[in-house]
């Protein structure tokens, strides 16, 4: 075991938490109350390197698997929001690295991110209506029709969703088969048949963008389904001869995959929250005391410390098996998203009553981030879900 980082490893660190400190937090507020995507802060990460398809094809060389989790937790330290619009077109990249044809992906993830000039995002659609953490159960249908498949149906709380040059669109096309009758699609912004719903006003991360699909007799090419025909149709023979492949739907191994950078996200508020309520409760005085000297507030910033740096080893050690090819027989994908999820949850509200009557008032930033860590206790698999997958 090596706990510490190297040289280059921190290089990297610095390296995100500058473009955090100078480029994603003095427009954290502005974002966060309009609503509107930052495209801005996009381009600037672009034209630095930071948003690029090279970052992640560096990261996957990475032995230690912690070249993201470092970068991540940075951008999230800076805005949740804000970070999220900059990594989340690595889980439908993640999705076509690992299930995509080498040419998908050569022609395909480019596209992801388009230039420094002209930046791009990519988007992940499995959720609908009536299908949250259920994936076995998607409505959505993809029906092949010569040289065509043709996609019907409507996704809902999509990352990206609409703005993206690139959607991967998981859908059913033998529902009797479950989750092993289910592909993954290639869909173009422009498909004609295929629009952006009503975009979600949120409760937080509101920089990022979410909104549902609607897909209407949507055309694309029989190549563009993810991993090419022949696999498909292999595998669902095998499938109705009842063969068991023993292996998770397309969608859950991505989510599993990135559970811990979904944890690191997390994080990177908590520690946010963190630093914030040290520096107030240093400054702030009552009874004639700093309020950090006094027991009770001593004791919430050490619970705090604490669980943070408990959850972020927890995320750095699943990073780590995924990188070095270790399965997850203990569940320490779900381990390290269920902990740390509830940990910035956890550790805003704590924040909060550090603060008092001024944690909650737009004056600071810590209400903001509060309302960024609840969405962390949902999405990517819901507390619950992580707790039945590790029991």
């Amino acid at each position: 075991m090596e706990f510490g980082l190297t040289e280059e490893q921190r290089e990297l660190q610095k390296w995100a938490h500058e473009f955090a400190e100078k480029e994603i937090r003095p427009v954290a507020a502005y974002y966060d109350e309009t609503e509107d995507f930052p495209w801005d802060v996009l381009k600037k990460a672009a034209q630095v390197g930071l948003y690029s398809l090279d970052i992640y094809l560096q990261s996957a060389q990475d032995p230690s698997g912690l070249m993201l989790h470092l970068i991540t937790e940075e951008l999230f330290w800076g805005c949740a929001g804000i970070g999220l619009a900059l990594v989340g077109t690595g889980l439908p990249l993640l999705s076509l690295f690992s299930g995509g044809t080498p040419e998908q992906f050569q022609t395909w993830a480019p596209r992801m991110f388009g230039t420094p000039e002209q930046p791009a995002v990519g988007a992940f659609a499995v959720t609908e209506p009536q299908s949250g953490s259920d994936v076995s159960s998607l409505r959505t249908r993809a029906e092949r029709r010569g040289d065509e498949w043709v996609l019907n149906g409507r996704k809902v709380f999509i990352t990206n969703g609409g703005i993206a040059d690139v959607h991967i669109v998981v859908a059913t096309v033998d529902p009797e088969l479950g989750h092993r009758g289910q592909a993954s699609f290639i869909i173009p912004r422009d498909t004609p048949g295929f629009s952006q719903g009503k975009k979600e006003k949120k409760l937080g991360i509101r920089a990022s963008h979410t909104a549902e699909l609607l897909l209407d007799d949507v055309r694309i090419p029989a190549e563009n389904i993810v991993g090419g025909v022949e696999k498909f149709e292999a595998r669902v023979e095998r499938a109705r001869s009842g063969q068991s492949s023993g292996r998770q739907s397309a969608a859950l191994r991505t989510f599993e995959v990135t559970r811990p950078l979904v944890g690191i996200s997390a994080i990177g508020i908590a520690r946010a929250a963190l630093e914030f309520a040290v520096s107030y409760a240093k400054q702030r005085t009552q009874f004639g005391r700093r309020i950090i000297d006094h027991e009770s507030v001593g004791n919430i910033l050490a619970d705090m410390a604490v669980e943070i740096d408990a959850a972020r080893l927890l995320c750095y050690r699943a990073g780590w098996m995924a990188a070095s090819g270790a399965p997850y027989t203990h569940a320490e994908g779900s381990m390290s998203k269920l902990k740390a999820s509830e940990v910035a949850v956890k550790a805003t509200e704590r924040a909060i009553q550090v603060l008092g009557g001024y944690g909650y008032i737009r004056d600071f930033p810590v209400e903001k981030w509060y309302r960024d860590a609840k969405i962390y206790t949902i999405f990517e698999g819901t507390s619950e879900i992580q707790r039945l997958v590790i029991a």
